[in-house]
């Protein structure tokens, strides 16, 4: 047995041959992660896991099945393989599955440039419970404060590895750090609580412990007493730290999957306009210590900056070699998979255009609304589009926030509100998905 992720995955490939596969990828994972969590000062909980994972994915034709195991000996391999190929003859054909073609794979596959590894030293668990208790000690000393529901410090290590049988073979590893707190204001059936949370690739870029926890003290504070807001048609502006959720609405709906099933209320809106003219969105799989930077693509593809939306109107479907078959167009480069699944697409790094008014500006402007601040459930029609969450947040009047509300409901219909968005301009910079607060006009609000 070896520990070797490179040749754990060619191994997976001789097994795959040898087993009776026509061709094959194979890919294995190394985690390791390491969580504190305190509570009333006190140590909660320590966490540590480490292990690796294998996958492995064979194609007979167009035929294809997928297989996973955390038991690394040959032994295992070899019965993995053999499983794997009986069940890709009873598989169904997938005019769709297929390895890339040796010409389309990456030439560059390194993630130097990316910067996704922080080369410091695994934080000790004494160090990750100060951190925790910092950030807890900060939220109880808010005024309003009644206690916590507690803070958690953690970090984590990936290593990643994928070959195939079409001659790619490349890996990179990421790192991961965070910090979270969650506060409480009032007592008893009148509690309410808050959050705030960040995480970076490098320890030290994460923000102090007690901003973490101060922020989450004032957001508790800051909801206490909250009441019902009128029920009508009202202009609504979702918060930056929400806000990413209506984007997110729009990339399922592009996404190839949803595309080439015909299940998605955006299918027919290809060089259409989907968002207001002043807006694109774009994609940046190469932005250093960003998350989702990746140097290729789950499938062995060059990742590559895009356009999905320029200028208002729609220019890409996200797509996967599969996907991208099947609506006889090329890969966006976006495949992504676990260990026990075939690749599908999905974005990673994406950016709107930002306004240039602040999130104040907005609230002026709007006078009489509401500010989203928090979402509970969901009921989106993927067909339809048709829009509708739980919401709480800050009732706006004189375009001042006036009181905090929640139980309520807002709804809409998603390819009307896309196009009617106004941003402000407070994306963070270090986010994944940089959106800013995004106002929409004239949205439903069933209240009191």
């Amino acid at each position: 047995m070896t520990d070797s992720l490179a040749e754990l995955s060619a191994a997976l490939l001789d097994a795959a041959r040898r087993a009776g596969a026509e061709a094959a990828d194979a890919i294995a994972v190394r985690d390791a992660s390491l969580s504190i969590d305190v509570r009333g000062g006190t140590l909660e909980q320590a966490e540590r896991s480490e292990g690796v994972e294998i996958g492995l994915r064979v194609l007979l034709g167009r035929r294809q099945s997928c297989v996973s195991a955390s038991d690394l000996t040959p032994r295992t391999m070899a019965e993995m393989a053999e499983r794997a190929v009986a069940m890709a003859r009873e598989a169904p054909e997938d005019p769709g599955a297929g390895l890339a073609d040796p010409a389309q794979l990456a030439a560059d596959t390194s993630a130097a440039s990316l910067d996704l590894a922080d080369d410091a030293a695994e934080p000790t668990p004494a160090q990750l419970e100060d951190m925790a208790r910092a950030a807890e000690a900060a939220a109880l000393g808010v005024q309003g404060v009644a206690s916590t529901q507690g803070a958690t410090a953690s970090w984590g290590m990936r290593d990643i590895h994928l070959a195939a049988t079409n001659g790619f073979s490349a890996g990179y590893r990421r790192t991961g750090s965070s910090m979270s707190c969650v506060a409480i204001s009032g007592e008893g059936l009148k509690m309410e609580r808050e959050f705030h949370g960040d995480s970076r690739t490098h320890a030290a870029d994460l923000p102090d412990p007690a901003e973490i926890g101060r922020i989450a003290g004032e957001r508790a504070a800051a909801m206490a007493g909250p009441r019902r807001a009128k029920t009508g048609s009202y202009p609504i502006l979702f918060d930056e730290r929400i806000s990413s959720s209506l984007i997110g609405h729009l990339l399922t709906a592009i996404n190839g999957t949803a595309i080439a099933r015909g299940a998605s209320w955006a299918r027919g809106l290809m060089d259409a306009q989907v968002l207001p003219e002043a807006l694109s969105l774009t994609e940046d799989p190469h932005r250093p210590r960003v998350a989702g930077s990746r140097p290729f693509d789950a499938e062995g593809l060059a990742t590559h900056p895009s356009t999905i939306v320029e200028n208002g109107i729609l220019r890409s479907w996200t797509l996967d070699l599969a996907t991208g078959r099947k609506l006889g167009l090329e890969s966006t480069a976006n495949a992504a998979r676990g260990t026990s699944a075939p690749p599908s697409p999905s974005l990673t790094n994406v950016t709107l255009t930002q306004g240039d008014r602040t999130r104040d500006d907005l609230l002026r402007d709007m006078g009489t609304g509401l500010l989203v601040t928090s979402f509970i459930g969901a009921t989106i029609n993927p067909n339809t589009g048709d829009y509708s969450r739980g919401a709480s947040g800050f009732w706006v009047e004189g375009g001042e926030i006036a009181y905090p509300v929640n139980e309520i409901t807002i709804a809409g219909h998603l390819p009307d509100m896309l196009r009617r968005l106004v941003p402000a301009n407070d994306a963070r910079e270090h986010l994944s998905r940089r959106v800013p607060s995004l106002l929409v006009e004239g949205m439903t609000l069933a209240g009191d």
